[in-house]
């Protein structure tokens, strides 16, 4: 499936393919803290599909539990979470952020990952109340 998508302020914009059956759920703790989130949405650009078309985000370098390095790209102005990737120059696997795409409402989740760590309630919010807009702050 071929996909778009931008950062909130539109500095940032990309297109790749992506398997739409490869949508993820991510609950470990980093992607708790970096996505300011109790979960990430994430999904896998196809091998040498990801392409930037506008901008270039800020990387942060995050070192994971296995000592593993990604770098986790997000635009400079807005802060949009874009991509996280391999470290180097080689071919890189780009996971990319499901908020920033364009077509996000037609990617649903396939898989949860790092239950372990998920947040006890995070896994069924069906008997939230819902509200179809914000309500007025008082």
């Amino acid at each position: 499936m071929k996909i778009d998508g931008r950062c909130h302020c539109g500095a940032i914009t990309y297109e790749a393919e992506i398997d739409s059956g490869r949508v993820t759920l991510c609950h470990c703790t980093d992607c708790q803290t970096l996505s300011g989130s109790p979960y990430r949405a994430v999904v896998m650009a196809d091998p040498g599909s990801f392409r930037l078309l506008t901008g270039t985000p800020t990387v942060y370098l995050k070192t994971g539990t296995s000592g593993a390095k990604r770098e986790q790209s997000f635009c400079p102005t807005c802060g949009t979470p874009i991509y996280s990737s391999g470290v180097g120059t080689g071919p890189k696997f780009y996971t990319i952020r499901l908020g920033s795409i364009r077509q996000r409402g037609a990617l649903a989740p396939k898989t949860q990952i790092w239950m372990r760590s998920a947040l006890p309630w995070a896994a069924n919010l069906a008997e939230v109340p819902k509200m179809e807009t914000q309500p007025e702050i008082r």
